[in-house]
């Protein structure tokens, strides 16, 4: 096994530009989350504009070759799997919610953000629902500024399983539309 040292002097080595590349790479890969440039640039200690090269770099890089993943730079940059593959991850790694927890995911994703305590005015298990979400990663949840009460709201995760594109307001616009349609 090599010893630190070598380690070290095998990546002084190495082309910094691809380096760098490499060490960006790992951060949205370990994220799983969307991250801005700035944010890596904060983690790697490296100048953004530099992070912003690496990451135009690595897009091209994923999108040169037929691979199974992505970068996506719509709310920043994540890895994510090509939609043309999706079905395999749902095969895999279902998320299997019952329709009251549905319910209340949908009134989250509708009125984002949503005081947790109006949530339990509106759905009577939304605490144990509220849990189930959390774990399941489908949404978030803060401290209100009155400390009294968590504000919720949906996450990334949220969206590329229910693949939305776009925030919670349009698609509460799409569905208020579709539902006036209907009534016609």
């Amino acid at each position: 096994m090599p010893a630190e040292d070598d380690i070290l002097l095998d990546e002084d080595k190495k082309d910094p530009k691809a380096l760098l590349k490499a060490k960006v790479e790992a951060v949205l890969f370990v994220t799983a989350r969307a991250m801005q440039p700035v944010e890596i640039s904060e983690l790697l200690k490296v100048p953004e504009e530099d992070i912003e090269n690496a990451l135009l770099d690595l897009m091209f890089d994923y999108s040169s070759r037929d691979g199974a993943l992505e970068i996506d730079d719509e709310d920043g940059y994540i890895i994510q799997v090509r939609s043309e593959h999706l079905d395999i991850v749902e095969k895999l790694c279902p998320v299997d919610l019952k329709p009251a927890v549905v319910k209340t995911l949908t009134i989250i994703a509708l009125k984002e953000p949503i005081r947790q305590s109006y949530l339990k005015e509106l759905r009577s298990n939304a605490y144990e629902h509220v849990a189930e979400l959390l774990e399941k990663g489908l949404i978030s949840r803060t401290k209100d500024k009155n400390g009294r009460s968590y504000n919720l709201k949906t996450t990334p995760k949220f969206a590329e399983y229910f693949k939305l594109k776009g925030d919670a307001k349009t698609l509460a616009k799409l569905l208020d539309t579709t539902k006036q349609l209907k009534d016609l």
